[in-house]
């Protein structure tokens, strides 16, 4: 390939551009990878498409990212499963049911404490969180704003923290494709730089346990009228079950934690940092579905025939978030080849003072993110930047890559079209609009706090 040149950031340009224009991140990934071969093989349209399917085929043929490509299958199997068997329903009910919740603050801790503890998926966490605390919202009195607020600002941020799930096995992979030696490492230190998801959990855990509002939420409406069709669309989503036994979530889950972390261990010679990331989360997954199918089995909750409908549509669920995964994977590949991070990495640190290079990262990532509603496809066009650019600046790594996470759930937050905000309106029963609205302020104070933090840590390097 040619020598990089301004040429090199078209690629990534036209992914935005096609990802804010159309809103489909599948369409800009896919086009952004075959107008990298395209410009690279000197406009050839044969060439690039020739290029374009063996770019696939070397993502799909790659250890690592099979195996992550696999546990992201999977982990819908043991989500759908563990739904389906009435886990989760009975994990929620015992947390609502008892004498626990007996005041506003810890009514309001509910909802907060339920995403943080279903971190495998986002959008299971944000209708969990959200139907189970419902009704108690209504008992104690309390906006449903508040709650649309305190889910929404949990369960994607503590995704982003706790990346034992599709999240931390996504962003692996977009390291991996760096050639970055010890990708584990590094995923692991930008929990510590991800100052945006940091705040925003805080500043929920904050709201919950003091009931302080600010901005438009002080003003915001005891009760929000149930539109028609809502609740049940929400109730549908939900895929509520029968509740049966706590142990059908809850043991699968921890021991999925354990094995992975155990794993890392293992494969790493004593050294979590160093171990094989993609490995650890496959069988862990894998060790926890087995489990679970065997408690089902055992107690005679579903049939084999069921078991296996079920997790046939777990699998099935989970095919947009894979093929978003294996056209990052190649993009993120051949953006590489093509020499775009080398380029804007030499732009950023010769044009930028050197405390200003994370907050431009952090503001990118929150732009695209909020214009497109998706930060997926914000990861996979900008990771593949800071890499480099952290390496031509002798900044940390992790701390430019924690700015991209950060700036990408930032923008989410804040954005009316994403998926997130969208599903915790409907899982609260709280007017879409009036969410955003409310929420706003919120978000805003976290990106602040974040760009602030950020320049004061790029002082200290």
């Amino acid at each position: 390939m040619n020598e990089p040149s301004i040429l090199t950031i078209v690629p990534p340009l036209a992914a935005i551009v096609i990802a804010v224009w159309r809103k489909n991140a599948l369409l800009a990934l896919a086009f952004g990878l075959w107008l990298t071969y395209f410009l690279s093989s000197s406009y050839s349209p044969l060439q690039s498409v020739k290029l374009t399917g063996m770019g696939l085929y070397d993502t799909l043929s790659s250890t690592g990212n099979f195996r992550i490509i696999v546990y992201s299958l999977l982990i819908g199997s043991l989500l759908t499963l563990m739904k389906k068997s009435g886990g989760i329903t009975a994990f929620v009910d015992r947390i609502t049911s008892r004498n626990w919740v007996n005041s506003r603050k810890k009514a309001a801790l509910v909802p907060a404490t339920i995403g943080s503890i279903i971190f495998t998926d986002t959008n299971l966490s944000l209708f969990s969180a959200g139907m189970a605390s419902q009704k108690l919202f209504e008992r104690f009195k309390m906006n449903r704003a508040t709650l649309a607020y305190l889910i929404d600002s949990t369960c994607a941020p503590i995704s982003v923290l706790i990346l034992v799930n599709g999240w931390g096995a996504y962003i692996l992979g977009l390291l991996e494709a760096q050639n970055i030696e010890n990708g584990v490492g590094l995923l692991i230190d930008t929990i510590g730089y991800n100052f945006y998801a940091l705040v925003a959990v805080g500043l929920a855990y904050f709201t919950a346990i003091s009931g302080k509002v600010f901005g438009p939420m002080k003003n915001s409406t005891l009760y929000s009228e149930p539109r028609e069709g809502q609740v049940e669309q929400a109730k549908d989503a939900a895929d509520s079950d029968k509740s049966t036994k706590t142990r059908y979530f809850f043991v699968p889950l921890v021991l999925m934690i354990i094995e992975t972390f155990f794993l890392l261990w293992w494969t790493g010679d004593g050294d979590i940092r160093q171990g094989s990331g993609s490995f650890s989360v496959l069988w862990s997954v894998v060790s926890s579905l087995v489990l679970l199918v065997a408690f089902i089995l055992i107690d005679k909750v579903m049939s084999v025939g069921q078991i296996l409908a079920g997790a046939w549509e777990g699998l099935k669920s989970m095919s947009p978030v894979v093929a978003i995964l294996i056209l990052s994977f190649a993009f993120g590949d051949a953006v590489k080849a093509f020499g775009t991070g080398v380029y804007v990495s030499g732009v950023l640190s010769a044009d930028l003072p050197m405390l200003l290079i994370a907050p431009v990262i952090f503001l990118t990532a929150a732009g695209m993110a909020f214009a497109t509603g998706s930060s997926w496809s914000t990861f996979a066009i900008l990771i593949p930047i800071a890499i480099p650019t952290a390496a031509a600046t002798g900044l940390p790594p992790a701390f430019l890559v924690g700015a991209v996470l950060g700036g990408g759930i930032f923008g989410d937050h804040a954005s009316p079209i994403s998926d997130t905000t969208v599903v915790a309106s409907l899982a609260s029963d709280c007017d879409h609009i009036e969410h955003v609205k409310t929420q706003l302020p919120y978000a805003l104070f976290g990106g602040v706090v974040a760009i602030g933090l950020y320049v004061v840590f790029a002082v200290m390097f």
